[in-house]
């Protein structure tokens, strides 16, 4: 799996050749340990940053010559929140994508119609999004995904082709879930951290300072933070000359099977 096979290759190698030389001149033990822990935290970093595609193709950013943007938002939809955003969107007359959680999918049917007949992407977030998510087996995420693909299709009539990885969370189970559902893995360039920000001056600052075309904004619809700076933020983006545009289109990839 890219880079997870030439890294663990690497240190097979090393490791058997630690052991040869150890065989024939002692080798002080923190060796093995210096090299473990380079190991696993290298690993460790693959694991976490999405845009590492550590495991798998990750798709975070488009072409920066585009002079476009994609903002996209996670874990909806929300009564109470996701109207918000849809109203702010709409009267901009702005598109985004929504990575949706299957259960709530299934528990507010009708505003997820809402967020696809306004012309945004309802796309694949896994069915629970639980803490423990990634360390389940390749099947039982499997089946998380074709659950959520079956709720979205219920819903709205198309089964989605995009999917995000709870936590931005990768490993060579998920990577083969992924695989045998076809799916496209979509990353961000731009993380807004807005689940934890308490500043909305502070948010605006971390999500506009390095703006450029090409970026994949990551929001969370649920937040009211991110609901107070979204007008401020989308004015911004007007004013830099950039184009807001369906994260499908900037990475010229279909969204729907």
């Amino acid at each position: 799996m890219l880079k997870y096979k030439t890294i663990t290759i690497v240190f097979i190698v090393a490791l058997a050749a630690m052991v040869a030389y150890d065989a024939m001149e002692t080798l002080p033990w923190w060796y093995y340990l210096i090299l473990a822990i380079i190991y696993l935290g290298i690993v460790g970093y693959g694991t976490s940053v999405l845009s590492a595609q550590f495991f798998l193709p990750v798709r975070y950013k488009g072409d920066h010559g585009s002079n476009s943007i994609a903002i996209t938002f996670d874990d909806g939809p929300i009564p109470g929140n996701t109207e918000k955003a849809l109203e702010i969107l709409k009267a901009r007359g702005v598109k985004a994508a929504f990575f949706c959680i299957g259960n709530r999918i299934a528990a507010h049917p009708q505003l997820t119609k809402e967020i696809h007949t306004a012309g945004h992407l309802i796309c694949n977030h896994s069915y629970w999004h639980a803490a423990t998510f990634d360390l389940q087996t390749a099947s039982q995420i499997a089946k998380e995904l074709t659950d959520t693909d079956k709720v979205i299709e219920e819903t709205i009539g198309a089964r989605p082709t995009f999917f995000r990885p709870p936590y931005g969370v990768t490993n060579p189970m998920l990577a083969s879930a992924v695989k045998k559902g076809g799916y496209k893995t979509i990353g961000w360039s731009v993380r807004s951290f807005d689940t934890v920000s308490k500043d909305a001056a502070l948010l605006m600052q971390r999500v506009t300072r390095s703006l450029k075309g090409g970026d994949v904004v990551l929001f969370h619809d649920y937040c009211d933070i991110t609901l107070d700076i979204l007008p401020a933020f989308l004015d911004h983006v007007a004013k830099r000359g950039l184009k807001i545009v369906r994260v499908d289109e900037l990475l010229n990839e279909r969204a729907y099977a």
